[in-house]
This record gives structure tokens, C-alpha cells and sequence, in this order.
């Protein structure tokens, strides 16, 4: 007897599992389900449309139910809104969104993968104002109909994640004014605080306003209305606030939702009702390195839960590991790559951790297009056990995020990191890679065989009249500095220890870590009481600059070499 199996949702978790159930049954009736005209799309290249770089919309629809039907034989159904399941009947209630009639259809299992809808809060003035969310073809279809119809000047993003910013940095690479609003203290909420500012700063640079620690309390006419008493001028809106799970057509179907509307499962993926299973972003995953469940809306982990819940169906054994959670973004020249826990997600985890930072070439010093890769490692105290990674640079972010992401799997240490063999040639590496690199000095911090400060504390030190020595060469110096610091070189320190005194405790920075962490080892080794400043003058450079900007009261202490504004005051 043929198997029917129904899929609510066509992205991502719901189109990788139809794909795999019909290459493991040939026999098995499929039926997809997408309430949207377009039943599968490339919803993570929805802003590249906006700038021209996806130049034809119709480019960024990857099946239609006619390729569906004549590829997988899977009968892919759009404009149909699944209003109602009965896991007691196992039916669902079909509503076509065109005709407004609702059928019913049977199932002999059930994949519910019905992703996320754009949060729109009811604000005050909403209908004031050209306003649109990003998440689908339609969506992207109305701004650009809003872009050639209007020709606004100026357009303001309202949330800093993802779809925020991606579609701040295509408005502005179509040459819109953009000013990015965002409630929290930091943008790109994937990563730490310190490394959201490389974004930032990017994104100062090329010209996008930044608000941070503001909210919306509402629009008017050409405004935007903030709690703080700002007001912003603008031509239109894009909400990219967050996201729901787009479940409520589950209530009253015997299916647990958790209070926020997630859909609850187990480690197999199946939900509380017989033959009903759920993937992609309506489900909470488990963090591999927490236990916690959390959510994680990437496309990566949704066609994996697909391919699984599919063989599930199909009586094959599946093995649910657990996620980390990988990411890559772009922000105009920058990439920034994370995987694995931050240090936000381990508080409360009581995980013993550490950090190490380091900013080392990502390719070869003499090469064209030479660049730095700010890098932070989180590894377990105890064990040296590598447990998150965020790097951001100018060059290949994504690849040493992916060898970290491999190593977090492995179960690997920060020694295993320093042992890799990793490919080399002067236009895409150095000797030892960046990952090497940031695997030493993990290994080092993990064996106490030095003392370090990071880069944040620099500020406080020089209120408090620290002894904070600068170890780069004259001209160095000289072309940018922090103030109240004082400039030893490595390359004459051992020929001026008397300059140092000895009763203080003393904090060394370099350019990138490498020199003061020798210097450090050397006064260490002389009796001094000594601290290298992890990250060292790039790290702290970005840092103060994006603060200064970020609290325009805030003392500047950088002294010529500063590219974000920081210095108007």
C-alpha cells in the first residue's frame, strides 16, 4: 500500500525532505504544502536583489511545482495555507489563499517545517509610513517596486541581525541613505560584542548611521519616532525586528508548543502526535555544547533535520548529534564567520573558559590585498577542549570559522589546533595559519604560562594610570597611538628596563600580540609583574573607535588614527 506523506512548508527543512523520502520510496504519494506563490526560493539572497547583485528576481526561485512534479514526482501544492491538523483523524485542513476553499487531505505521516514569520509590532503611525519585512519573494517584489516608484533617498533599518543587515548594506551599495536602528547594545547578535564592532565599523565606514540601545515607539509622516526623543527623517522602512514560529495554525491539534510558540520535539524529530514530525525554524534544537535548546533559523540545519526526519519515516535509524550553530556574514568588504558557543550563550552554563584573541596575517605580509584576521577562540579551562570561534577580516572568515566548526565536532583541543595541517601558498595563507596561530596561544593561556588582559580593559587602565607600554618601533608609534602610553620598542627594551618601574604592574601591547607576548615572557622572566593585552593596538583601535562613537561623551583616547568620527568630540 502507498505511503502518503505530507509536508507543510516548501524551504529549506520541508523541500530536502520531500527530495529525500522520494529517493528512498519511488512508490510513496508526496505532497508539499507552501501557503506563498513560490514554493522554494533563495530566501538568504532576497537582499542581494535589492542591490543588483541577484540582477532578475525570477533568478532567485529555485524549483517550481512543475520542476517538483517532473523531477521528484512530488505534487508541490503553493497558495495553500494549512489552517488545521487533526493528529486524532491524522488530517490537515487546506486553505487555497487565492480561493478562500478549504479541503481536507489524509496523511500517513506528516512533516511540518512551516518556518518563521517577520515580527510587526503594532506600532503607533504603522500606516504613516512606506513600510515592508524581508523574508520572501513577495517581500522583496514590494521594495522594489517601492525603490523604482518612489525613489526614496533614504531608508531606515530597524534590527541589527541577519536580515538587517544585509539589507542595510544593499541599500546602501544602491546608493540609499541608511540609518540602522537597534534596541540592544550591539548589532550582529551571532557573535560577542567586541567583535560586532569590526561590523560596525565597517559599516560607519561606508556610510550607514548607526543607533544602538534605542527603540521604535512609533512612525509619522516621513519619520521615525524613537523612545529616546530622536527623530529620523526618512522615506521608508524595512522591519527586520526578528522572527515568530509560524505555528498557530497548530492550536487545538494535540501538537505541544512550547510558550513562545515552538513546536516540541524530540531527538528524532518527531513532535507529541503520532507520525508528525517537525523541522527547520518553528523547532528548538539542542546545543551541542550546552544541552540547551535554543532556537537556530539557518538554512544548513534545516536541510539536515529534512534529510533525517526522511529516513526516520522511511525506518532508517538516524543519529541527531546535536548543533553548534555556523554562520558567515558579509558586510560590504568585511566577513565575519562564528561557530560554536559565544561567551553570552555559556553564561550561567558553568563551564570553566577561556579566551584567546589574536589578529595574525590571513595571508602572506607582501602579498596584494594583505590583511588581518581578528580572531577570538573560547576553549574549556580544564581540558583545553575548543568550544567557539568568531573571526572577522577582509579576507577568508567562512574558511577558518568551517576548520574550527570541524574541530568542535571532533571533540578537538586547542593543541589538536596548533598540530593542523592546513594548505599554504603566499595568496591564500601564511606558514602557520591563523587557526595554527590562535591554537598557540590558546595553549599557552590554558598552561599559565603567561598573564593577559584583553583589550576592553585598556580604557580603565589609563584612568587609573596604569603602566601600559607600548612595544612597536618608533614610526609605528608615531602614526597612531593610545593616550598615556608610553613607547619602549622590543627591539630596545632589553637596553631601557630601567624606564620600567618595577614596584608597578606592568601591561605591554604590540600591533597584533606577537611582539608583546615575547616582551611579556622577557619581563616575566626579569621579575616584573607583567600582562600581555590580548589583541594588542588593531583590537584596541577598533574598539575605542567604535565606543567613542557609540557614547559620544566618552573620552577619546586614540591620537591620529581614527577612521569611524569618533574624534568630533
Amino acid at each position: 500500500m502507498k505511503k502518503r506523506i505530507l509536508i507543510v512548508g516548501g524551504v529549506a527543512g520541508g523541500a530536502s525532505a520531500a527530495a529525500r523520502c522520494r529517493r528512498l520510496d519511488e512508490d510513496a504519494e508526496i505532497i508539499m504544502f507552501e501557503r506563498g506563490p513560490v514554493v522554494s526560493f533563495s530566501n538568504c539572497c532576497l537582499p542581494y536583489h535589492i542591490s543588483g547583485v541577484v540582477e532578475k528576481e525570477e533568478t532567485l526561485i529555485l524549483m517550481t511545482p512543475e520542476k517538483f512534479k517532473g523531477q521528484y514526482n512530488i505534487d508541490a501544492k503553493v497558495n495553500s495555507n494549512v489552517v488545521a491538523v487533526n493528529t486524532d483523524a491524522k488530517t490537515i485542513d487546506v486553505e487555497n489563499t487565492l480561493t478562500k476553499e478549504v479541503v481536507t487531505e489524509k496523511y500517513d505521516s506528516l512533516v511540518i517545517s512551516p518556518g518563521a514569520d517577520a515580527i510587526v509590532p503594532p506600532f503607533k503611525g504603522l500606516d504613516k509610513i512606506d513600510s515592508f519585512v524581508l523574508k520572501t519573494v513577495p517581500d522583496v517584489s514590494k521594495i522594489m517596486k517601492f525603490i523604482s516608484e518612489k525613489d526614496p533617498k533614504h531608508i531606515t533599518v530597524v534590527g541589527g541581525g541577519f536580515i538587517g543587515l544585509e539589507a542595510a548594506e544593499n541599500l546602501r551599495e544602491r546608493g540609499i541613505e541608511v540609518t540602522l536602528v537597534e534596541g540592544t547594545n550591539q548589532i550582529i547578535p551571532f557573535v560577542d560584542r567586541e567583535i560586532s564592532y569590526f561590523g560596525q565599523k565597517e559599516m560607519i565606514n561606508h556610510g550607514v548611521e548607526i543607533i544602538l540601545e534605542d527603540l521604535v515607539e512609533g512612525f509619522d509622516t516621513g519619520k521615525v519616532l524613537l523612545k529616546s526623543g530622536k527623530e529620523i527623517n526618512t522615506d521608508g522602512v524595512i522591519l527586520g525586528i526578528g522572527v515568530r514560529p509560524s505555528t498557530g495554525f497548530l492550536k487545538d491539534s494535540g501538537i505541544e508548543l512550547t510558550d513562545r510558540g515552538f513546536i516540541v520535539t524530540n531527538d528524532n524529530y518527531e513532535t507529541t502526535a503520532k507520525d508528525v514530525y517537525a523541522v527547520g525554524d518553528a523547532i528548538l534544537i539542542k546545543n551541542k555544547i550546552t544541552g540547551k535548546l535554543m532556537p537556530l533559523s539557518m538554512a544548513g540545519p534545516a536541510n539536515k533535520q529534512g534529510r533525517l526526519v526522511a529516513d526516520k519515516i522511511n525506518g532508517r535509524k538516524i543519529v541527531n548529534k546535536g548543533y553548534i550553530g555556523s554562520g558567515v556574514v558579509k558586510l560590504f568588504d568585511l566577513h565575519i564567520g562564528t561557530t560554536g558557543v559565544s561567551e553570552k550563550l555559556l553564561l550561567g552554563t558553568g563551564i570553566d573558559y577561556r579566551v584567546a584573541y589574536a589578529a595574525p596575517p590571513g595571508i602572506v605580509g607582501i602579498m596584494p590585498k594583505a590583511h588581518l584576521v581578528f580572531s577570538k577562540l573560547i576553549f574549556e579551562k580544564k581540558t583545553g577542549k575548543v568550544l567557539g570561534a568568531q573571526f572577522a577580516t577582509t579576507g577568508s572568515a567562512d574558511k577558518r570559522a568551517d576548520v574550527i566548526a570541524t574541530a568542535i565536532k571532533a571533540g578537538m583541543t586547542v593543541e589538536d589546533l596548533s598540530d593542523l595541517e592546513l594548505t599554504y601558498a603566499p595568496s591564500f595563507g601564511t606558514g602557520k595559519d591563523v587557526v595554527n596561530k590562535i591554537g598557540y596561544i590558546a595553549s599557552n593561556l590554558k598552561e599559565d604560562s603567561y598573564k593577559q588582559v584583553t583589550f576592553m580593559k585598556v580604557y580603565d587602565l589609563l584612568k587609573e594610570k596604569a603602566q601600559v607600554i607600548d612595544v612597536r618601533e618608533v614610526n609605528e608609534y608615531e602614526s597612531g597611538h593610545i593616550k598615556g602610553t608610553v613607547n619602549i620598542p622590543m627591539s630596545v627594551m632589553r637596553n631601557r628596563l630601567d624606564e620600567i618601574d618595577k614596584s608597578k604592574p606592568v601591561y605591554v601591547h604590540c600591533r597584533t600580540g606577537e611582539r608583546s607576548y615575547n616582551m611579556t615572557l622577557m619581563l616575566q622572566s626579569k621579575g616584573f609583574d607583567v600582562k600581555n593585552i590580548a589583541g594588542s593596538y588593531e583590537f584596541i583601535k577598533t574598539y575605542e573607535e567604535v565606543s567613542c562613537y557609540n557614547n559620544p561623551e566618552r573620552e577619546n583616547i586614540m591620537v591620529g588614527d581614527c577612521s569611524v568620527g569618533c574624534c568630533k568630540n
